[in-house]
């Protein structure tokens, strides 16, 4: 990417995240757990805010261990895997949870939660295009309703567009049939926008899915659950300057990196990652690539 050009987006990008002051921008507490995710700049926030508790299952079982931020039973869990040949379970049974792809490939995946201001959204995919580099996008459904131009915008660049569920809500306090629910719903919408539900879900409000997550995932036509091993807290919007050194500081051949749309500093950070990613002779390629490398 020439100079010039990188100045053209930062400009647009500092434009935008000051005309949304005042609105908070999409965010993802997954360790948390917290549902504040905008599904929109404003619209799917306050929804969610609004009734947080309307779908949730009072008399739900607590969430496992695998639900866990730290899941230090992650590798006991018959469902849970970093290995790639996790991918190849057949839908309809359990999901396999992916935490990574294979060390032995020369790139990693740089996987975004989908929801926030789609001008921030399509100033982030110009960085990374620029770039030569592609990422997979896991949409919110909501969020994919109110900007459907955004799934065009996202496949038509070679990205990969899959699950985030549909209002993204706090996954382990729910009931199986909210699950469920929460999945198909956002599968109907990609589906009705692309012709497909994608390849890959990954859980909301939580790191690591639970048994009943993985399940509903499984029913819905998933055969992977998508974690992720480099967190750099990017909805936290901790600046430019400490996304970089995050995620630059933990990714390593094979790393799922988890990042967000809707944040100007992310924005900001995107050419700063992937030139220290092609320093260390690593691309950003698609989870389906990734999985597919084989490192020669």
């Amino acid at each position: 990417m020439t100079i010039g050009r990188r100045a053209v987006l930062r400009a647009a990008v500092v434009a935008v995240a000051g005309a949304a002051i005042g609105e908070p921008l999409a965010g993802c507490d997954t360790h948390h757990g917290a549902g504040h995710d905008a599904a929109g700049p404003t619209a799917g926030n306050s929804a969610e805010r609004a009734s947080p508790t309307a779908t949730a299952d009072p008399t739900a079982s607590p969430p496992s261990s695998t639900g866990a931020s730290s899941n230090p039973a992650a590798s006991s869990n018959p469902a849970t895997s970093s290995s790639p040949a996790a991918s190849d379970q057949a839908p309809n049974g359990p999901a396999v949870e992916i935490v990574r792809g294979p060390s032995t490939s020369k790139a990693v995946a740089l996987t975004f939660h989908g929801a926030g201001d789609p001008a921030l959204a399509t100033a982030l995919l110009s960085e990374v295009e620029a770039a030569g580099a592609h990422v997979t996008v896991l949409a919110v459904g909501t969020w994919l309703e109110q900007q459907p131009q955004m799934a065009k915008r996202i496949l038509d660049a070679g990205h990969e567009l899959g699950n985030h569920t549909y209002r993204h809500l706090t996954m382990p306090s729910l009931s199986a049939t909210v699950d469920d629910s929460e999945i198909t719903r956002c599968a109907d919408v990609l589906r009705k926008l692309t012709g497909s539900q994608g390849k890959w879900f990954r859980p909301s409000g939580t790191v690591h899915a639970t048994p009943t997550i993985l399940a509903a995932a499984g029913r819905a036509g998933y055969a992977n659950s998508l974690s992720y091993d480099v967190d750099p807290s990017d909805y936290a919007d901790p600046g430019a300057a400490a996304v970089v050194s995050r995620v630059l500081a933990k990714v390593q051949a094979g790393s799922i990196v988890s990042l967000h749309l809707g944040h100007a500093g992310t924005v900001q950070a995107m050419p700063q990652i992937l030139d220290g990613l092609q320093a260390r002779g690593l691309s950003a390629i698609t989870m389906s690539s990734l999985m597919a490398a084989s490192g020669g």
